[in-house]
């Protein structure tokens, strides 16, 4: 266990010194855009509707809701293409607080 330790401490200050840089404005903004919201709730929506199938065993239902997550995905890189991706020409950029 002892030799694991000098291994783990370098990583461990690596990753602290990386999390530090996310809060400079140098970050892209991941998330924050109308784009991966979006996409985001629908395949939220997606697992929850094909979790429940699953539960009550309806399989046609499982295989929509995996169907709608491609649709999620494929929404998200649309509305990116279109302009409401991070760094879009259709939203505004909010600074970090």
């Amino acid at each position: 266990m002892s030799g694991i330790l000098p291994v783990l401490l370098p990583l461990e200050f690596k990753i602290s010194k990386e999390w530090s840089l996310m809060s400079t404005d140098t970050d892209p903004g991941h998330g924050t855009s109308p784009a991966a919201w979006i996409a985001v709730v629908i395949m939220l929506v997606a697992f929850t509707i094909g979790t429940l199938a699953f539960w009550f065993n309806v399989a046609w239902l499982v295989f929509a809701s995996a169907g709608l997550v491609v649709v999620g995905l494929l929404v998200g890189f649309a509305l990116r293409t279109l302009g409401y991706g991070v760094g879009g020409d259709k939203i505004t950029a909010k600074p970090h607080n």
